[in-house]
C-alpha cells in the first residue's frame, strides 16, 4: 500500500512537471537577462507586426537529422525556432509557423529546393543540410535561403525584413539625380562620338527598384517615389533643391553621395583640355544649403588621406608606391551594428572627403565607414601633380574621419520661407504684391533618414568590378564590397521605418573572456620566451661559425677549447630554455583547466543548491 502511494506521488510529480513546462511555454511573458536583449523583440519589430493585415505563414526548414551537424549549427537552429515563436506570439494570430525537416529524397526536400532554400555543408565532404526560412502571404513568397550563425546579430532584422518584403506587391520606385553617366551615354555618330555603357551599380539598383531618372534642371520630383538617390549633384535648380528638402522632411529616405575630387570629371577635364573644348569641369560636388540646415558638416575643398589605409599603386616611373588618398578600408573600418555595413570585408574610396555632425544639431549621426586614427586632411589644391610619396609626407595624422554616415531624426528645413519664388512678373513688381506661399514643411513630421557618403568614385566600375569573359560570355567580378554597400544602403533605406530603427544585437555565444585572456597572456609570454630562445640560438650559431678551427691535412675540423666551451654553453642554455618553455605550457594548461573545472562545478551545482536552499526555506516556513 505504501509502495502504491509512493508510486502515485512520483507519477503525479512527473505529471505536474510536464504541465508546468507546458504552461510555461504558453505564457506570453519572458524574462530576458542577456546583455544585448537578444531574446526580446525590438519596438520596431513589434510596430511592424502590428501593421500586418493579411496572415503570413512561416515555413522553417532545418535538417535536424542530417549527419555531421556541428553543435553551433544545432544551437543556432534552436535559436531561430525560439525567435519565430516570439513572432507568432507578438503577431497575435497574424503569423503562423511550420517546422519542416527536409530529409534526403523526400517531398519536403523538393519543396525546400523549390522555395529557394540553399543546401549547406557542415564541412568539406559532409552531407548537405538545409537551414532556411520562407514567408508566404497569399500568392507572394519570399525566402532567406541560408541562415548562418555568423549573421546571428541580424537575425531579428532579417526575419522582420522578410515579413515586410512579402507584403510588397510591386517594386519600389527609386529616383536618381546625378551628373555622372551612371546609366551610360548615347554617342553622336555624326560627330564620331561613341556611346558609353552604364555602370554596374545601376544594374544592381534596377534589380530591386523601378529606377526613375530626375534631370538636374527639373523643378519637382516624380510622384510616388519611395526613396531618392543623389550622386555628385551639380547645378540643381532651387525648386528641385526645395523638393529634395521636403521629400526628406516628409519621412522619405535619401541617399546622398558628394565628392571633393571626382576622378571621372578630372579625366574629362584632361580630355577637354587636350581637344581644346573648354576648361576643367567642376570636379567637386556639394549641397551646402541643404547640408548646413540638416546639421551636417562637409568641406568640398578637403580630401582625406590615411597612410595606414593607403592603396598600393604604380607610379609614372613604373614603381609601386602607397597612395594615402586612395583608401583601402577593411572590416574594422565598418560599423558592426548596421545591416548596411556589418558584413562588408573591404571597400575602396578615391580621394574622398569626410562628414561630421555640426555642433548643436538635433539629429543622430552614426558613422558607417571610418578611416583609421592615422588619417588627416589635405587641400584639394595641394594634390595637383603631387606624387604619392610627397602626399604621404604632407599628411599630418589628426584622428579618424567619417567617410559615410547614417543620419536620423528630425531635420530642419533649408527653406523655412517656403518654395523659392520665380522672378516676379513686371506687373507684380509694379503693384508690389508678394506671391502666396504654398504650404510646406519647416521640420520633419516624424523621423527622417539620410545616408551620406563623401565620395562618388567608389560607385564606378573602374574601382568596384573587373570585367571578365567566361566561355565567351561577358561577366563582372567584384574587386571589393563597394557594390554590396551600394545595394545594402538602398535596400536598408527603402525598407520600413520600423526596419531602419533595428540594430544588430549580440550573439548567444558567450565565450569565457577570463579564460581567453589567460590563454592570450600566457601565449604572449610563451612567444616572448620562444623569440628569446631563437635569438640566442642564432647568436650561438654565429659564434660557432666564428670560432671554427683550422682544418687538418685530412680536411677534418679541429675543435678549439673555445669552441668546445661554446658548444657546452649552448647545450646548457638550450636545456634551460626548453625547461622554461615546458613550465609555461604546464602553467597555462593548469590555470585554464582549474578555471574551467571551477566554472563547470558552479554550473552543475548552482541549480541543485538553489533547489535545496528553497526546500530548506520552505520546510522552515511550514514548521513556523
Amino acid at each position: 500500500m505504501k509502495f502504491g502511494k509512493k508510486a502515485l506521488i512520483v507519477a503525479l510529480l512527473l505529471l505536474g512537471l510536464i504541465l508546468v513546462n507546458y504552461l510555461a511555454s504558453t505564457i506570453p511573458y519572458r524574462v530576458d537577462a542577456t546583455a544585448g536583449q537578444i531574446y526580446t523583440l525590438s519596438p520596431g519589430t513589434k510596430s511592424l507586426l502590428a501593421k500586418v493585415t493579411e496572415p503570413v505563414a512561416f515555413e522553417f526548414y532545418f535538417s535536424k537529422s542530417a549527419p555531421g551537424l556541428r553543435v553551433d549549427q544545432k544551437n543556432y537552429a534552436e535559436r531561430v525556432r525560439e525567435m519565430l515563436r516570439q513572432y507568432v506570439r507578438a503577431a497575435r494570430g497574424k503569423i503562423t509557423v511550420t517546422f519542416v525537416d527536409p530529409e534526403p529524397d523526400t517531398p519536403a526536400e523538393e519543396k525546400a529546393t523549390a522555395a529557394g532554400i540553399e543546401a549547406q555543408r557542415a564541412s568539406a565532404g559532409a552531407e548537405p543540410f538545409y537551414l532556411g526560412l520562407v514567408a508566404i502571404q497569399a500568392d507572394q513568397q519570399k525566402a532567406i535561403p541560408a541562415l548562418t550563425p555568423e549573421r546571428e546579430q541580424f537575425l531579428e532584422y532579417d526575419i522582420s525584413d522578410l515579413v515586410y518584403n512579402v507584403q510588397q506587391l510591386d517594386k519600389k520606385k527609386l529616383g536618381l539625380i546625378t551628373s555622372l553617366p551612371l546609366q551610360g551615354q548615347q554617342g553622336n555618330p555624326m560627330m564620331g562620338q561613341q556611346g558609353t555603357e552604364g555602370q554596374y551599380v545601376v544594374s544592381e539598383w534596377s534589380d530591386t527598384f523601378n529606377l526613375q531618372t530626375v534631370d538636374p534642371t527639373a523643378t519637382e520630383l516624380p510622384p510616388g517615389l519611395d526613396a531618392l538617390a543623389i550622386v555628385h549633384p551639380e547645378n540643381l535648380t532651387p525648386k528641385l533643391l526645395f523638393a529634395i528638402d521636403q521629400f526628406l522632411l516628409a519621412g522619405k529616405p535619401v541617399f546622398l553621395a558628394v565628392d571633393p575630387a571626382s576622378q571621372y570629371f578630372k579625366h574629362q577635364g584632361g580630355e577637354m583640355a587636350m581637344f581644346q573644348q573648354g576648361g576643367q569641369p567642376n570636379v567637386s560636388s556639394d549641397l551646402p544649403g541643404l547640408l548646413n540646415a540638416w546639421g551636417i558638416r562637409y568641406d568640398p575643398l578637403k580630401v582625406v588621406g590615411d597612410n595606414q589605409a593607403a592603396t598600393q599603386v604604380q607610379t609614372q616611373a613604373g614603381t609601386l608606391s602607397r597612395y594615402p588618398i586612395w583608401l583601402s578600408l577593411g572590416h574594422d573600418n565598418f560599423s558592426a551594428v548596421s545591416p548596411a555595413t556589418a558584413e562588408l570585408s573591404s571597400m575602396m574610396f578615391i580621394e574622398a572627403g569626410s562628414v561630421s555632425l555640426r555642433p548643436g544639431a538635433a539629429v543622430t549621426f552614426t558613422p558607417l565607414v571610418q578611416t583609421t586614427d592615422q588619417a588627416g586632411e589635405l587641400d584639394t589644391s595641394a594634390l595637383q601633380f603631387a606624387q604619392p610619396d610627397e602626399i604621404a609626407r604632407k599628411l599630418i595624422p589628426s584622428g579618424k574621419r567619417t567617410i559615410a554616415a547614417l543620419v536620423t531624426g528630425k531635420f530642419a528645413s533649408a527653406f523655412p520661407g517656403g518654395m523659392p519664388a520665380d522672378e516676379p512678373a513686371a506687373d507684380a513688381k509694379k503693384t508690389g504684391l508678394k506671391p502666396a506661399v504654398a504650404p510646406h514643411l519647416t521640420a520633419s513630421t516624424g523621423s527622417s533618414t539620410l545616408i551620406i557618403v563623401a565620395d562618388t568614385d567608389w560607385l564606378l566600375d573602374d574601382y568596384s568590378v573587373r570585367k571578365v569573359s567566361v566561355l565567351g560570355t561577358n561577366a563582372v567580378e567584384p574587386l571589393n564590397d563597394n557594390l554590396s554597400f551600394a545595394a545594402n544602403a538602398l535596400d536598408y533605406l527603402a525598407g520600413s521605418q520600423d526596419l531602419i530603427s533595428l540594430r544588430g544585437k549580440g550573439t548567444s555565444l558567450r565565450p569565457f573572456k577570463v579564460v581567453q585572456a589567460m590563454a592570450t597572456k600566457a601565449n604572449d609570454k610563451y612567444e616572448e620566451k620562444l623569440g628569446a630562445l631563437e635569438s640566442q640560438l642564432n647568436d650561438v650559431q654565429t659564434k660557432l661559425t666564428e670560432l671554427q678551427g683550422k682544418k687538418t691535412e685530412g680536411n677534418r675540423l679541429v675543435a678549439s677549447p673555445e669552441m668546445a666551451k661554446a658548444i657546452d654553453d649552448f647545450q646548457k642554455q638550450e636545456a634551460k630554455l626548453r625547461g622554461e618553455r615546458r613550465e609555461i605550457r604546464l602553467a597555462l594548461r593548469e590555470g585554464i583547466d582549474s578555471l574551467e573545472n571551477r566554472l563547470l562545478a558552479i554550473n552543475l551545482l548552482a541549480s541543485p543548491l538553489l533547489v535545496c536552499l528553497f526546500g530548506v526555506w520552505f520546510y522552515r516556513s511550514r514548521r513556523r
